[in-house]
């Protein structure tokens, strides 16, 4: 048994690093290259699919050479086909250990956000009522995202590459149609909706607490403004209803 380990570790080492790693004793160099070459392929198919755009932005050849590094070093804590995008972003998180551009890691994982929100396993909740955002208690969206970056990754493509940072707050959701939707909002909206989140707390109760926070007076004014926003919400679907 010790050997058959040996001889698995050794295959493995080679599938992973390719001629970086010593063939395997008794296996054929022509026979081995067609295992490297399928299972390298078969990786990489799910990260043409999930990162266009930072596949674009880097070109093929350096494309390759990332994806082939995060094959070979990356250890990987699923086997999942389609949790592999995530162990790739949390790689790039991590220190890839490669030459990318500062935003690259952001922009992987805005990417996969849409994924992420599109195979979401959640129960949509039943019963809602389109009452009172303020008075009611706003139900949000269970197949949603609120996610924060540095770099305005949506804007980001091979032809529009920032030079700094410009923080940005996108929520990323599924709607009604189950189609996936993007929308930019203020670090206060995503604030109100993780109060919300929460259960158990009134929108008009939300937004008194985030006035607090900020150092507002929840006067009229603000509940106000605070009543159009979760209209708003509503309308796109972030928030589905109202509970009693």
């Amino acid at each position: 048994m010790s050997r058959l380990h040996e001889f698995q570790r050794a295959f493995g080492r080679r599938i992973r690093a390719a001629s970086q790693a010593p063939l395997p004793a008794g296996v054929p160099r022509r026979r081995m290259a067609v295992y490297e070459e399928l299972l390298f392929n078969n990786l990489r198919s799910f990260l043409d699919r999930c990162f266009p755009v930072g596949r674009a932005c880097l070109g093929e050849a350096r494309w390759t050479r990332l994806c082939r590094a995060f094959y070979r070093d990356w250890p990987c804590a699923t086997s999942w086909f389609r949790e592999i995008p995530r162990e790739f972003v949390d790689y790039l998180e991590a220190g890839s250990g490669q030459r990318l551009p500062r935003w690259f890691a952001e922009l992987a994982r805005y990417e996969w956000a849409e994924l992420a929100v599109d195979v979401m396993d959640v129960t949509q909740p039943a019963g809602l009522a389109d009452g009172d955002p303020v008075e009611g208690f706003p139900v949000v969206n269970p197949a949603l995202l609120s996610l924060a970056f540095q770099w305005p990754v949506h804007r980001i493509g091979p032809a529009s590459r920032p030079r700094r940072p410009a923080p940005v707050h996108l929520l990323v959701y599924r709607d009604a149609a189950d189609e996936v939707c993007f929308v930019e909002t203020s670090p206060a909206t995503a604030r109100l909706l993780a109060l919300l989140a929460t259960g158990g707390v009134s929108g008009g109760e939300a937004l008194a607490h985030l006035a607090h926070e900020m150092g507002r007076t929840p006067d009229a004014a603000f509940m106000d403004f605070g009543r159009r926003s979760l209209a708003d919400l509503r309308g796109l679907g972030v928030l589905l209803g109202t509970t009693a």
